[in-house]
């Protein structure tokens, strides 16, 4: 048995050791409520971020949620970007894999709904090449509309080291 004036001083290294072996510091996280579980082309959630550190190599994440009853093993998107200081915006056609037939629902769930972080970013990560705001939107372009059983869309950042 760990004696009370041994305790506190275990749990600060182990809480430093714990933070200092993590390989990413969060940056930014935000998920937009898709309207009725039902998200159609005309809602297109915006997000923006600062970017101070332009040196350093940055995970990007589609950030999804949505239940067992979603129709598809995957999800057509465009991603609009936006530098800042009249940056020019920039779309890119992505497909984001939810599921295969080998493993089904991808990501982590609870009862019936799934969450998943889908990496945009190479696996070396991507450079902001100017600090300040930047503006991300997503648009579902999918045949279905509206595009039923999906709750929550949005996006991470995290600084990698």
């Amino acid at each position: 048995m760990i004696n009370a004036q041994l305790k506190k001083p275990l749990f600060l290294i182990l809480s430093c050791c714990i933070i200092f072996s993590c390989n990413t510091i969060d940056l930014y996280e935000k998920t937009a409520a898709v309207p009725g579980h039902k998200w159609t082309t005309a809602f297109k959630p915006e997000f923006s971020f600062t970017i101070k550190d332009t040196s350093v190599p940055y995970n990007v994440f589609f950030v999804i949620r949505h239940t067992e009853k979603y129709n598809y093993n995957n999800l057509f998107i465009n991603l609009y970007s936006k530098q800042p200081v009249a940056g020019s915006l920039i779309k890119q056609q992505l497909e984001i894999v939810l599921a295969t037939n080998d493993k089904g629902w991808l990501g982590t769930a609870m009862d019936d709904i799934y969450e998943q972080r889908i990496r945009l970013s190479p696996a070396e990560g991507s450079y902001f090449p100017k600090s300040g705001t930047y503006t991300f939107s997503l648009e579902q372009i999918m045949r279905e509309q509206p595009l039923e059983h999906i709750m929550n869309v949005g996006l991470r950042i995290e600084k990698k080291l």
